[in-house]
């Protein structure tokens, strides 16, 4: 009499399917204590019928991630192994959305989730999933202020665990893998400021600020008087408070303004680090020509982007993990699509740097550091937040180290005024 398959054998098999693969390349360990999958694999804990029923209603990356998010789904080992193990064939390998399983592969799921008592009604998503409608227009001010607030106004205190006391959330610039995330974060900052040609009395917009970080080292180390804008109210109330405990309050304006709002130019040169992500392809015409008339004849613009490395626009698909948890909105432009729409807006191609690696060891850092303070990064949110940014980070670690993604700085300029130098690479 031959003996009843096992709860995680059912569940490998199913998986097999939806997930794409011949082979799990993973372990499982589920609910009842049973295991199965290759030996010596990274492991994946399943600990509640609850997370096949969400693979039951949308199997594949989404599913995967709202039962990690809500903690019926672990790994028990290292991040990052498990997730190479997950992504490196199958449908989660592909560089675009996950294809959808076929309707054989998801009765094949739903027969398995019955067998195993998992069928019933779609659970809620967990809390941290955003809710933003999913129709009307995008990129309106009103709906970009929603977006950059679930993202940014979780908890300056949580930010402050993950990136350390440089606050910077965006690439860093190593020297070497031994340089330290700190110090690199540093070298970026006057990397940026070196390329923009600031000196003394230079009037600097940074578009999408922060937490003030590059406006403090601009005014700081350059003398500069800068104009941080920000749609996030935390971020802004926290580069106030940086800024006067700095003493630099003469020189360096925060505001929670829209740079489609902003007025006030000419501006000597503008900062855009990390914000030409939540401009989106439709917005990229427009952005390109309101920075253009913010800055004088002869000015340096810096656009310091993440680039989808394929031809097509990435992370338009509302339905994937980082448009529903991270990045609602976001849309990755190619390196030639960034290039085209700011030479097509009237400006001037001065340098393009490639920074896809030193991201990887800037997304490995924040990891580290997230896993580090777990428990109090948890205290200033929630453990389903803190989640979140695990899985993004350790996935966009991966992503970068395989060139599925890229991050390039575009120097540009507006024709006019004052000639760039013959040689420009001095910052070097």
């Amino acid at each position: 009499m031959g003996s009843e398959e096992s709860t995680a054998t059912t569940l490998v098999t199913a998986l097999r399917g939806v997930l794409g693969v011949g082979e799990l390349p993973v372990r499982l360990r589920t609910w009842d204590g049973s295991v199965a999958g290759p030996e010596g694999a990274p492991v994946v804990a399943v600990r509640s019928r609850r997370a096949l029923r969400r693979l039951a209603w949308s199997p594949g990356e989404l599913g995967l991630g709202r039962a990690y998010v809500a903690g019926e789904l672990d790994m028990e080992g290292d991040v990052f192994a498990t997730l190479e193990a997950l992504t490196s064939a199958g449908r989660l390998a592909s560089r675009h959305a996950s294809p959808a399983a076929t309707v054989r592969e998801r009765l094949d799921l739903l027969r398995a989730a019955a067998r195993l008592g998992a069928l019933g009604p779609a659970p809620a998503p967990p809390p941290e999933e955003v809710r933003l409608r999913r129709f009307g227009r995008r990129h309106t001010r009103a709906r970009d202020a929603a977006a950059i607030t679930h993202h940014y106004d979780i908890s300056n205190d949580f930010y402050r665990l993950v990136l350390g006391p440089t606050m910077v959330y965006s690439c860093a610039v190593w020297e070497s893998p031994a340089t330290g995330l700190d110090a690199a974060q540093e070298a970026k900052l006057d990397l940026v400021c070196r390329k923009l040609g600031l000196t003394p009395g230079t009037r600097l917009l940074d578009v999408g600020c922060g937490w003030g970080s590059l406006a403090l080292h601009a005014a700081g180390q350059y003398g500069a008087s800068v104009v941080g804008v920000t749609l996030s109210p935390a971020q802004a109330e926290l580069a106030r408070a940086r800024v006067a405990d700095s003493g630099l309050g003469d020189r360096v304006e925060i505001r929670v303004q829209d740079y489609r709002d902003v007025t006030d130019g000419p501006f000597d040169a503008i900062s855009s680090i990390g914000m030409a992500e939540h401009v989106g392809a439709g917005g990229m015409p427009g952005y390109v020509r309101a920075l253009h008339d913010l800055l004088r004849p002869g000015g340096r613009l810096l656009n310091h982007a993440i680039a989808g490395n394929d031809e097509a626009t990435t992370d338009r698909d509302p339905d994937t993990f980082i448009t529903r948890f991270v990045f609602p909105d976001g849309e990755l432009q190619s390196l030639a699509g960034t290039v085209t729409a700011l030479e097509s807006g009237g400006l001037e191609v001065l340098d393009v740097e490639a920074l896809r690696r030193h991201y990887a060891l800037t997304l490995r850092a924040w990891v580290e550091r997230l896993e580090k303070h777990w428990d109090a990064a948890v205290g200033t949110s929630t453990e389903g937040r803190a989640r979140v940014w695990r899985l993004y980070m350790a996935a966009c670690a991966l992503a970068f180290e395989r060139g599925l993604m890229g991050v390039n700085q575009v120097l540009v300029r507006r024709p006019g005024g004052d000639e760039a130098p013959l040689r420009l690479r001095d910052w070097r």
